[in-house]
C-alpha cells in the first residue's frame, strides 16, 4: 500500500513538474551596438537543454518557469537571466579582459598579457565617448606618454602628435599605418576606426627608419562572419562657441591709460575728456560669432555569411569657424569599403578602400597681422563701420587721438572680407591583401597599401587699401595651386608559429617592404582680376603681366627597399622574449649612406605564473618587461641634401647682356644619413582585486643622435651666399628625452544596474640637448616682435627650442634703486626711469648686456596627465574626460608696442608711483628697455582641461525592437568644456608644432567650445 501510495505521489509531482515546462523564447543583442547577436549558447543552467541563436539573435528553448539561462558567447561576459515568463531578452556586453588578450604589434599580433613593450591602446567606444572632431584628439589624456597639441582650434587644421616628447629639431610627427598602410590619421572618420594601438619603444622597430617618433597602428570596423546584415545610423549636431576671451581695456580704460602714457613721455593728453567715451567696441565680439553650426552624419552598412564579410560606412561633417564663418569652415565626406573572403580553406582575401573629400577655407592665423592679432590690437574707441556704412579703416599716425596704430594693424572685419583662400582635397587610400597558409602554422601575406591625392587652391588677393599699411594690395591677383602626390606600399611576409614539449612556443616573422612615394606639385599667378571680383578669380580670365616670374613646380620621387626579421619566444607563458632586425635602404641619401639596420630587443617575465607565486586576490596579475633598440628617421629635413641641385639664382653676362639664371642653391653633404633613435624602456604591468585594479609602469630613456642641422658654416668662396643659396645640412645633433609614465584604471559593478570605470594616466618628462656640432654649439629660432634678435634655442645642456633672453628682478621704485643697480643702457641705449623693468646682472659683471641673456622658460611640459571616468546606470551612460599639462611656458607675443594700440587690462595694474607694481612697467611713449625680449613675455601655461563630458540614454529594445530598431541611444555632450589656467592668451594648449617655435602664441586660434546633441541607431 505505502509503495502505491508513493508511486501515485510521484506521478503527481512529475506531473506537475511537466505541467510548469514552458517555451521561452527571446532575442540577444550586443550591449555596444544593440545588434543582434548569432551564434549565441543558450542553456538551462545545470541541465543539457541547450540551444544556439539564430542569424536575427532569434531563439527557442523549452524550460520550467524560475529556472536560470546562461548565454554565453566568445569574447562576451556571461549572463544568467532567470526564467518568469515566455520572452527572455538580454544584451551581452564584450569582455574587456578579452578584448585587451589580442593587439596589433606591426606585421601580426600578440596577446596583450605578452606584450613585452610599451604599448597604448583605444578602442571604439572611447573614440564614440569622445565624439573628436578629427582622430587625433581622442589619444589626448588616453594614452599616457602621447601629447596632442592643437597647431589653431580652426576648423580642419591639423593636429600634432607628439609621443614621449620632442627628439629632433626636424619633423616630430609619429608614423601612421592604416590597416597595414602608410596614412593620415588626420583624414580618418572616426567612426570608422575599430582601434588605435601606440607603439612607444623598441617594439615600433619593425618600422625601422620610419620608428624614430613612435608608431600608431591604426585598425578599421569589419563585417562579421554568419551575421544578417545591420545598419548603424550616428548623427550629432551642435554649434560652437569661442572658449576664452581676453580682457582687453574698453574705450574709457584704453583713454585713460593713454592719457597716463603720453604724460609720462612728456607729451599732450590726447583725450582731454574721457566722460563720454564709453565702453566702446569690444573687438572680440565683432570677430567671434556664437552659435556657429556644426554638423556629423554617418552611415554603416555591415555583415556576412560563412565565408565573406563586408562593411560598407559613408559620413559628412560640415563645420564653419567661430571666427569669419563660412570663410574659415571644413567640409569632409567619406565613404569606405571593407571586404574579406574565404576565398580557399587556406586562401583569404582583404580588402580595405577609403575616399575623402574635403574642402576647406581658412583664414590668416598665428602670425603678426593674423584677426586675431588685429582684434586684440584695435584700440575699442573705433568703430566696425565709419559714417557711410563703410569698413573702418584705421590710421596708420597722425595727430588724431589714438591714431598711431603703424602700418601692421588693420580692422579685422574689413580682412575677413577681403580674404578668400579655398582649398580642396580628394584622395583614395586603402590595402589589398592575401593570406594564404602554406603549411599548418605557416601564413604567408602579400599585401599592396595605396594612397593618391589630387588638391588644388585657389587664393584670391582683392585689391584693397587699408590706408597705407603692409596689407595694402595696389594690384589684384589669382594664386591657383595644383598638387598631386602618391604612395604605394608592397608588403610581403610569412608568420610561422610552433610550439615544443608544450612549454617552447616560437613565433616567427620574416618579410620585406618596398615602398615609393611620389609626386608634382604646380604654383601659378595670374594679375588683374576683372572688376576686381572674386567670380572672376581664374587665370585663364587675368589680363595683366609681371616682371618677375609668375610659376613654379615641384616635383619629387623618394623609393625605400626593407627586409625584416622578427623571433618572439616563450617559455610556458612566463619568460617573453622579442627580437627584431630590420634594414632599410633608402633613396634620401648619398650611396654610401643609403642602407642602415635597426636592431632591437624586447622581453618579459609573468611572475604571477611562477608556480611559486601563490593565487592572490590582491595581486591577482604580475608582470615585468623591458626593451631596448635602435629606431630611424629620414624625413623632416628635405630631399636630396646629398647632391648640389640648381635650385639658387644667379646673374650671367651673355654678349654683354645681364641675364638672370639658376646657380647651385643648397651645398650637398654626401655623407649625411638617417638620425638614430635609441630607446630604452623598463615597466611593469600589475592587476590587484581580482582583475579590478590595473596599473602600468614605464621608465624609458630615449636618445636622438645625428639629427640633421641645416646652415652648418662654411666659407663664402665656395657659393653658399647668392640668392637661393645656402650652407650645407650635416648630422651634428643628439637630444636626450627622459621620462616616467603611470597608468592606472580600476572598473567594476554594482549590483545589477551600476557600474563603472576611472583611469588616470600620467607621464613625467625632461627634455635636453646633448649635442649641436655646427660650429657655435647653438641653433636658433623662433620671432618675437619686429626686428628682435632669434628668442629660441637648440642648446647643450638646455630643453630643446627653450626661450633665450632677459631674466627680470622687479621694477625699479625710484631713482636710488637705479643708482645702485649694475647700467642696463647697454641692452638698447634707452636709459631707465623710475617704473621701467629691472633686469638681473646674472654675470655679477656691472653691466647688464647681452652676456646676460639665460634660459627664461620652454614649451615642453614637465608633467601630462588625463583622467578619465565611464559610469553606466540602467539605460543611462555618462562619461567625461579631463587633460593637464603642467610646467609648459608660452610666450606672450600677441601684443605690438606701437604707442596708440590697444592693451590687456592687466596693465590696470602697472606701477604708476613708488611702491605701485613690481611686476608691471609703466606706460610712456618715450623709449625704454621694456619691449625687448625677457621673462616679462613669458608666462607659465600649465592647464586643465575638461575635454568632453557625454550623458546619454538608450531606451530599452523591448520597446523599440518591435519596429526593427536593435539599439536607439540619446546623448547630449559638450566638448571643450572648460580650461583651468592662470595663462592669459586664447588657449594655453596650442602650439606651432615645430621644435624651435612651438611655443610664440601670436594670439592662436582658440579650439571652440562645442555642444552636441546625438543620436545613434542601429538597425
Amino acid at each position: 500500500m505505502k509503495s502505491k501510495l508513493f508511486l501515485i505521489a510521484f506521478l503527481l509531482i512529475s506531473t506537475f513538474g511537466f505541467a510548469q515546462n514552458i517555451e521561452v523564447s527571446g532575442k540577444v543583442n550586443e550591449v555596444a551596438t544593440g545588434l543582434p547577436m548569432p551564434g549565441v549558447n543558450v542553456t538551462v543552467k545545470n541541465s543539457t537543454v541547450g540551444t544556439v541563436t539564430d542569424m536575427d539573435g532569434n531563439y527557442t528553448i523549452s524550460a520550467p518557469k524560475g529556472a536560470v539561462l546562461v548565454f554565453s558567447f566568445v569574447g562576451f561576459k556571461s549572463l544568467e537571466a532567470t526564467v518568469t515568463g515566455p520572452n527572455v531578452t538580454v544584451s551581452l556586453q564584450e569582455d574587456a579582459k578579452t578584448l585587451e588578450e589580442v593587439v596589433v604589434i606591426g606585421y601580426g599580433t600578440q596577446k596583450k598579457k605578452e606584450v613585452t613593450g610599451a604599448v597604448g591602446f583605444v578602442d571604439s567606444k572611447t573614440i564614440d565617448q569622445l565624439k573628436p572632431v578629427k582622430v587625433e584628439q581622442a589619444l589626448q589624456g588616453t594614452v599616457s606618454g602621447v601629447n596632442v597639441t592643437t597647431t589653431s582650434g580652426a576648423p580642419g587644421a591639423n593636429l600634432s602628435i607628439r609621443i614621449r616628447g620632442i627628439g629632433t629639431n626636424g619633423t616630430n610627427d609619429p608614423a601612421v599605418i592604416i590597416d597595414g598602410y602608410l596614412g593620415d590619421i588626420n583624414l580618418l572618420n572616426p567612426n570608422d576606426i575599430e582601434s588605435i594601438t601606440v607603439l612607444k619603444d623598441a617594439q615600433a622597430a619593425i618600422y625601422g627608419t620610419i620608428a624614430a617618433n613612435g608608431i600608431i597602428l591604426v585598425t578599421t570596423k569589419k563585417g562579421r562572419k554568419n551575421s544578417k546584415t545591420t545598419f548603424s545610423f550616428n548623427t550629432y549636431t551642435g554649434f560652437q562657441e569661442t572658449s576664452k576671451k581676453m580682457n582687453l581695456l574698453n574705450a574709457t580704460e584704453y583713454a585713460l591709460l593713454q592719457n597716463e602714457r603720453y604724460a609720462n613721455g612728456g607729451k599732450a593728453l590726447p583725450f582731454p575728456d574721457v566722460s563720454g567715451i564709453g565702453v566702446g567696441t569690444d573687438w572680440q565680439d565683432e570677430v567671434f560669432n556664437k552659435g556657429v553650426p556644426l554638423v556629423n552624419h554617418d552611415l554603416t552598412i555591415s555583415g556576412g555569411g560563412e565565408k565573406i564579410t563586408y562593411s560598407v560606412s559613408g559620413s559628412h561633417l560640415d563645420q564653419e569657424g567661430i571666427i569669419g564663418g563660412n570663410k574659415s569652415s571644413f567640409e569632409r565626406n567619406t565613404g569606405r569599403l571593407s571586404l574579406t573572403a574565404d576565398l580557399t580553406d587556406k586562401l583569404k582575401l582583404n580588402t580595405n578602400a577609403t575616399y575623402t573629400s574635403f574642402d576647406r577655407k581658412n583664414l590668416n592665423e598665428n602670425v603678426l597681422g593674423s584677426v586675431l592679432f588685429n582684434a586684440i590690437n584695435t584700440p575699442s574707441i573705433y568703430t566696425p563701420y565709419d559714417a557711410n556704412g563703410d569698413l573702418t579703416v584705421l590710421p596708420s599716425g597722425g595727430a588724431a587721438p589714438g591714431s598711431n596704430l603703424g602700418i601692421e594693424i588693420i580692422n579685422p572685419l574689413a580682412q575677413i572680407e577681403n580674404t578668400y583662400n579655398y582649398y580642396n582635397l580628394k584622395k583614395l587610400n586603402g590595402t589589398i591583401g592575401l593570406d594564404y597558409e602554406l603549411i599548418k602554422d605557416l601564413v604567408v601575406t602579400g599585401r599592396v597599401g595605396f594612397n593618391t591625392q589630387n588638391a588644388r587652391q585657389k587664393v584670391f588677393n582683392k585689391m584693397v587699401s587699408y590706408g597705407g599699411k603692409v596689407f595694402d594690395n595696389p594690384r589684384s591677383s589669382v594664386n591657383q595651386n595644383a598638387f598631386q602626390d602618391n604612395n604605394y606600399s608592397f608588403d610581403l611576409y610569412a608568420n610561422y608559429k610552433k610550439s615544443f614539449a608544450e612549454a617552447h612556443n616560437f613565433t616567427i616573422t620574416l618579410g620585406m617592404t618596398a615602398y615609393k612615394e611620389w609626386g608634382e606639385g604646380l604654383y601659378a599667378t595670374g594679375f588683374d582680376v576683372p572688376n576686381n571680383d572674386i567670380r572672376n578669380a581664374d587665370i585663364s580670365l587675368t589680363t595683366g603681366f609681371s616682371e618677375s616670374k609668375t610659376a613654379s613646380s615641384y616635383k619629387y620621387d623618394n623609393r625605400r627597399l626593407s627586409h625584416f626579421a622578427r623571433l618572439q619566444y616563450d617559455y610556458k607563458g612566463r619568460y617573453l622574449l622579442s627580437g627584431m632586425i630590420r634594414r632599410d635602404l633608402s633613396t634620401r641619401f648619398g650611396p654610401g649612406n643609403q642602407v642602415a639596420y635597426f636592431p632591437s630587443v624586447t622581453g618579459g617575465w609573468i611572475i604571477s605564473d611562477e608556480p611559486f607565486y601563490k593565487q592572490s586576490k590582491a595581486v591577482s596579475f604580475a608582470k615585468l618587461r623591458a626593451s631596448y633598440g635602435s629606431l630611424g628617421n629620414d624625413v623632416g629635413f628635405g630631399d636630396n641634401k646629398y647632391i648640389g641641385l640648381l635650385d639658387g639664382e644667379a646673374s650671367y653676362i651673355f654678349d654683354g647682356q645681364l641675364v638672370q639664371g639658376t646657380a647651385i642653391g643648397g651645398l650637398a653633404n654626401p655623407n649625411i644619413k638617417w638620425e638614430e633613435a635609441r630607446k630604452f624602456d623598463v615597466g611593469a604591468d600589475l592587476r590587484f582585486i581580482n582583475d579590478k585594479l590595473e596599473f602600468t609602469a614605464d621608465y624609458f630613456i630615449d636618445t636622438r643622435k645625428d639629427l640633421i642641422i641645416p646652415g652648418i658654416p662654411v666659407s663664402g668662396i665656395i657659393g653658399t651666399y647668392g640668392p637661393g643659396g645656402q650652407n650645407p645640412s650635416i648630422n651634428a645633433g643628439k637630444v636626450e628625452n627622459k621620462g616616467l609614465e603611470l597608468a592606472l584604471t580600476y572598473s567594476d559593478k554594482i549590483g545589477d544596474d551600476f557600474s563603472f570605470r576611472t583611469s588616470y594616466n600620467v607621464t613625467f618628462l625632461k627634455n635636453e640637448v646633448l649635442e649641436v656640432k655646427n660650429g657655435t654649439g647653438i641653433l636658433e629660432g623662433g620671432g618675437f616682435g619686429v626686428g628682435q634678435p632669434a628668442m629660441t634655442r637648440m642648446e647643450v645642456g638646455m630643453p630643446l627650442g627653450y626661450f633665450y633672453g632677459y631674466k627680470t628682478d622687479g621694477i625699479f621704485q625710484n631713482q636710488a634703486e637705479i643708482d645702485a643697480h649694475a647700467d642696463q643702457t647697454t641692452i638698447n641705449g634707452s636709459v631707465p626711469a623710475p617704473g621701467d623693468i629691472r633686469y638681473a646682472d646674472l654675470n655679477g659683471d656691472g653691466v647688464v648686456d647681452v652676456k646676460d641673456k639665460t634660459n627664461v622658460g620652454d614649451p615642453i611640459p614637465d608633467a601630462t596627465m588625463g583622467f578619465n571616468i565611464q559610469l553606466n546606470y540602467k539605460g543611462f551612460d555618462l562619461a567625461a574626460y579631463a587633460f593637464a599639462s603642467l610646467g609648459n611656458d608660452m610666450v606672450r607675443n600677441y601684443e605690438r608696442d606701437a604707442a596708440d594700440v590697444n592693451r590687456s587690462n592687466y596693465l590696470l595694474g602697472r606701477w604708476h608711483g613708488e611702491g605701485t607694481s613690481n611686476s608691471v612697467p609703466r606706460v610712456t611713449t618715450g623709449n625704454t628697455a621694456n619691449n625687448v625680449f625677457s621673462d616679462y613675455f613669458v608666462e607659465d601655461a600649465s592647464y586643465c582641461r575638461i575635454q568632453n563630458v557625454q550623458l546619454g540614454y538608450t531606451i530599452n529594445n523591448n520597446f523599440t525592437q518591435k519596429s526593427g530598431i536593435t539599439k536607439l541611444r540619446l546623448y547630449v555632450g559638450a566638448n571643450n568644456l572648460y580650461t583651468f589656467t592662470k595663462y592669459r592668451g586664447y588657449d594655453p594648449g596650442a602650439s606651432s608644432g615645430a621644435p624651435l617655435s612651438s611655443g610664440i602664441d601670436f594670439g592662436f586660434y582658440p579650439v571652440p567650445r562645442t555642444y552636441l546633441l546625438g543620436l545613434n541607431l542601429n538597425f
